[in-house]
């Protein structure tokens, strides 16, 4: 398959470019610079420089749209990202692109587009511990996770004949090259990382290699205009995935302390609202989004992803994180 790929430059786009050009597809990447164009080029793809920005309120769109004819399926992974800021910031970066790139890859005949949103959809007023796509997301308590929601339901009920459109909702992504471990790593240098309830909350996670595997998938599977938690499928305590994880990156946390969620969630929201009455830059020690991320039970239903993308993951925890410990002492 002629394939079209935004994100490509960052963690999860080069695993999956890498298992897309392994599988015989050609890729090419949407490049915002130089630089993540020499990067989307070494791991297979042809890069085409351009900014999905560019799409937004462009008539006629601009020309590095015309690598998108002859495409056989887009897939959308690129967005902003961050646990904190209002939601217009995210509407501008992630949501008007997203519908203006969807409209484009149907206008150019484009039979499929997959997009990679996030399981964090139905993080917030949503407290069942085990969900999956049945259950009703509730309201995201970050403004990524908002706007990701807002994003599937444009894109995942357009009327478009002629392209089929799917979604796909992975939890935290994790495997050797991951970024998002820093602020987890900076907490525990600077003495502010403590557990919640001892650590004994369930957390779900996805190997950024079975990710890219469902991606694969998603290409000729899946119907249309839904969307598909993708995980391990091995959630556990939060101590016993984070403590191992964290190890690879030389950092030990077993012996960290830890603060009970009744007093850790009234705190996160009163600093939380308080740093937004204030309009500070950058979010507190402690946020709702931290209580609940670790202080509550959540878990994601797989099994409409094994039967309708055949999917089975197939990384597990102790191989992933072999796999880590090897990059870093490299």
């Amino acid at each position: 398959m002629q394939l079209f790929v935004t994100g490509g430059s960052g963690f999860v786009g080069q695993h999956l470019i890498r298992r897309l050009v392994g599988a015989g597809h050609e890729v090419r990447a949407l490049a915002r610079t130089d630089s993540a164009a020499g990067l989307v080029g070494r791991v297979g793809a042809e890069p085409v420089l351009g900014d999905l920005s560019d799409l937004v309120n462009s008539d006629p769109p601009p020309l590095w749209a015309s690598a998108l004819r002859g495409v056989d399926a887009v897939v959308h992974g690129a967005a902003y990202m961050a646990f904190w800021g209002p939601d217009d910031v995210f509407r501008r970066a992630n949501l008007e692109p997203s519908v203006a790139l969807h409209q484009v890859a149907a206008s150019s005949g484009v039979t499929r587009f997959v997009l990679i949103s996030a399981a964090s959809v139905a993080t917030g007023t949503q407290r069942a511990p085990v969900v999956d796509e049945r259950t009703d997301e509730g309201r995201p308590n970050i403004a990524y996770s908002r706007v990701k929601l807002a994003t599937e339901r444009i894109l995942l009920n357009a009327v478009t004949p002629t392209m089929t459109t799917v979604a796909l909702r992975p939890p935290f992504i994790w495997g050797a090259g991951m970024s998002t471990l820093a602020d987890f790593v900076a907490a525990v240098e600077a003495g502010r990382f403590s557990w919640i309830d001892n650590g004994k909350h369930t957390v779900d996670f996805v190997h950024v290699d079975n990710l890219a595997k469902a991606v694969g998938l998603a290409l000729t599977r899946g119907r249309a205009g839904r969307a598909y938690y993708i995980t391990d499928g091995a959630p556990m305590p939060t101590r016993d995935f984070f403590t191992p994880l964290l190890a690879t990156q030389g950092v030990d946390v077993s012996a960290a302390r830890s603060v009970p969620f009744a007093l850790a969630a009234p705190l996160g929201a009163l600093l939380e609202a308080g740093a937004r009455l204030l309009r500070r830059p950058e979010p507190p020690m402690l946020t709702n989004w931290i209580t609940t991320f670790m202080g509550r039970d959540r878990s994601y239903d797989i099994t409409a992803a094994r039967s309708e993308l055949d999917y089975t993951p197939s990384v597990n925890l102790a191989d992933g994180l072999a796999e880590m410990a090897d990059s870093l002492s490299r």
